[in-house]
């Protein structure tokens, strides 16, 4: 019981350093193709597409990676 309580801390304290280099990053890559800034008089806008399809795709992998390696550590 303790070895996979350990076991599954450890990985979220890989995944937790691993999002922080991540949002450490980001504002040093700036905007992706697909994000758009629109100024209309005094208006801004700003609409995120690319950096929101981004993080959908590597919350997806992110979380199925972490579902998969539970299943494996309580499987044995």
């Amino acid at each position: 019981m303790y070895d996979l309580a350990g076991r599954t801390l450890i990985i979220l304290g890989v995944v937790l350093v691993l999002v922080g280099v991540v949002l450490m990053l980001l504002p040093k890559i700036g905007g992706l193709p697909l994000d758009f800034h629109f100024r209309i008089g005094n208006a801004e806008i700003y609409v995120p597409l690319g950096t929101s399809i981004l993080i959908s795709i590597l919350l997806t992998l992110l979380l199925n990676g972490i579902f998969w390696l539970i299943a494996w550590l309580t499987r044995g």
